[in-house]
């Protein structure tokens, strides 16, 4: 025993009330805006939207479709659907132990799920993109599954919805990734010769071949507030021209005000923005 521990002998001791208080690992996490300290269980009733600045924080694909669909019920379409190496890409890794990493850490075969469901009670086919799957990168398996959806939709005479989130297309895949922006423009195209809409809703942040092609292909484009959309990153495009951007370049305020999309609407106002949207169309 040292002479701190003579004078203060709590030191160096655990309290066993203390071991009972400790917060479990996972419980909690913070606001990427404010910084704030976030209860998640709170912050799932809130959608995970910052109940103090009102961030949209960023969420997988599956709890999009669960918040979207009727009490969370979709059939998955397209599940089948395997990523190969056309090109046998290796950079740092080899393709597949990219592919095989994303899977283990996202539960997703890919970085787009399609359902289909019930909104409202009307049948619906709707497609989500996964950003923690290699950024949400847009490869030739993203392409087939969004085909697949949209043939899906044409079978069953229903509504496309895209949720896009997205850092582009998959340089893994080079060219391949590259035709996918053309096969996923014809195959919307198709869908409005069928006279079935397609509405497209931007979730931060949306970038590169994926914002140059179905993000921007809606009958009707909407955005979550503050959400990133573009083509380049602002530095590059900074860089490039050698012009200073405004602050709020690329944010779909800034999109709004210049015409780019129709509609901003808040995460908890989505699900019924939409239902009113094919009320109308359906009319």
């Amino acid at each position: 025993m040292n002479w701190l521990t003579r004078l203060i002998p709590s030191i160096g001791k655990s309290s066993s009330k203390s071991k009972k208080s400790k917060i479990p690992d996972g419980v909690w996490t913070s606001c990427p805006s404010c910084e704030s300290a976030l209860y998640k269980p709170e912050l799932q009733k809130t959608l995970y939207v910052c109940p103090k600045c009102d961030h949209h924080l960023r969420i997988g694909a599956r709890t999009r479709f669960n918040i979207f669909f009727d009490n969370g019920n979709f059939t998955e379409i397209a599940s089948n659907v395997e990523t190969n190496d056309p090109l046998g890409f290796k950079d740092v890794k080899a393709y597949p132990a990219r592919i095989k990493e994303a899977k283990k850490n996202t539960g997703e075969s890919e970085a787009l799920l399609v359902g289909f469901g019930k909104l409202d009670g009307r049948l619906v086919t709707a497609a989500a993109f996964e950003f923690k799957f290699m950024g949400g990168s847009m490869g030739s398996v993203v392409g087939e599954k969004f085909v697949q959806g949209i043939q899906q939709a044409i079978e069953t005479n229903t509504p496309f919805i895209c949720f896009s989130t997205s850092g582009g297309a998959r340089m893994q895949e080079s060219m391949v990734s590259l035709m996918q922006m053309a096969k996923t423009s014809a195959a919307i195209q198709k869908l409005k010769s069928n006279k079935l809409p397609y509405i497209s809703v931007m979730v931060d942040p949306i970038f590169g071949g994926v914002s140059a092609s179905l993000a921007m292909l809606g009958d009707i484009n909407i955005a979550e507030p503050k959400a990133f959309v573009g083509f380049a990153g602002r530095r590059v495009i900074e860089q490039t021209v050698r012009v200073e951007l405004p602050e709020d370049f690329q944010k779909s305020e800034f999109l709004l005000e210049h015409g780019a999309i129709d509609m901003i609407v808040h995460r908890s106002e989505i699900r019924s923005k939409i239902i009113g949207i094919l009320d109308k169309i359906s009319k």
